[in-house]
């Protein structure tokens, strides 16, 4: 039963990762490397905020996100003048920013907390407390997957809202011609930057709920392996699906390598293993459905 309840965790996490993910993707048509960048960058400032300054989970979450979605500017002034793959390589320099960023602010001669280590490195930080709500202690598996059960199932209606409204209507306006939604008279600057700052707060949300739950991070949760897998998480479960799509492409590829373990295979074969069933799993999709499990039905 815990092992079921620990799949159904990290569903909910990197389904709340999948969902920003696509408004940026899927809704907005910019294909970001730089998500997992910020994945990092909500659960380092989370642990940083609780362990150093004893800050309860909902202030340290709010400031995780916002911090998130400040950093989001970095991507949403490229996106005024990238597209394409001009897009992909800008997002693709922050990723490698964002990442050495946390994996060397660190000084093995000082201790962990100072100007010149916040984030220890290689070590990672560990004993990060779990999420508490108003003094309760959400510590048992059972209680923190109902909790965060609850915070995906939030922001999936948020999502759904935001993007079958107006705004969702006017980003896909944008995705499909600028210049005409420009000549209607819309500030599509000012859309991209909301778009952008949702994706990515809701990255940075979904890293706090990781590293609450693990209680331990280190830098490899954002580095390019990560970025290619929550890119993936989209591109299968579908892009341009509000809620489905993000669902179904984080079940597939969290479930997946879980089920390898049930194959007498060594450990290093089976990481391997999982890599090249990813890979095989894109260019299947890429060929024989494009629009992912969730997408819609093709005639031609």
């Amino acid at each position: 039963m815990n092992y079921l309840l620990h799949i159904l965790i990290l569903v909910d996490i990197y389904f709340v990762l999948a969902l920003g993910l696509n408004v940026i993707v899927g809704y907005l048509g910019l294909l970001s490397l730089a998500h997992a960048g910020y994945f990092a960058i909500g659960a380092y400032v989370y642990s940083v905020l609780t362990l150093l300054l004893g800050v309860g989970f909902v202030p340290a979450a709010l400031a995780a996100t916002g911090i998130s979605i400040l950093l989001s500017i970095m991507l949403s002034v490229a996106s005024w003048r990238f597209t394409g793959d001009f897009f992909i390589l800008f997002s693709l320099a922050i990723q490698v920013v964002l990442f050495t960023l946390v994996k060397n602010w660190h000084d093995p001669s000082s201790q962990f907390g100072t100007l010149s280590n916040m984030t220890n490195g290689d070590f990672g930080l560990a004993g990060i407390p779990g999420p508490d709500l108003f003094g309760w202690t959400i510590d048992d598996r059972s209680s923190i997957a109902i909790f965060f059960t609850i915070l995906a199932i939030s922001g999936a209606v948020l999502s759904w809202r935001l993007l079958e409204s107006p705004w969702g209507r006017l980003l896909r306006a944008v995705r499909d011609d600028e210049l005409a939604a420009r000549a209607l008279g819309k500030n599509v600057r000012l859309a991209k930057m909301q778009a952008i700052a949702l994706g990515c707060g809701m990255a940075g949300f979904a890293g706090v709920m990781l590293a609450s739950y693990q209680a331990y991070i280190n830098p490899t949760i954002s580095d390019m392996s990560q970025a290619t897998l929550f890119f993936s998480m989209v591109v299968v479960g579908g892009v341009g699906n509000s809620v489905a799509g993000p669902f179904f492409g984080a079940l597939l590829i969290i479930a997946l390598p879980e089920l390898l373990r049930f194959v007498n295979l060594p450990i290093a074969l089976a990481a391997e293993l999982r890599l090249m069933i990813y890979g095989l799993m894109l260019i299947l999709f890429m060929h024989w459905r494009p629009q992912g499990i969730a997408g819609r039905l093709r005639l031609d």
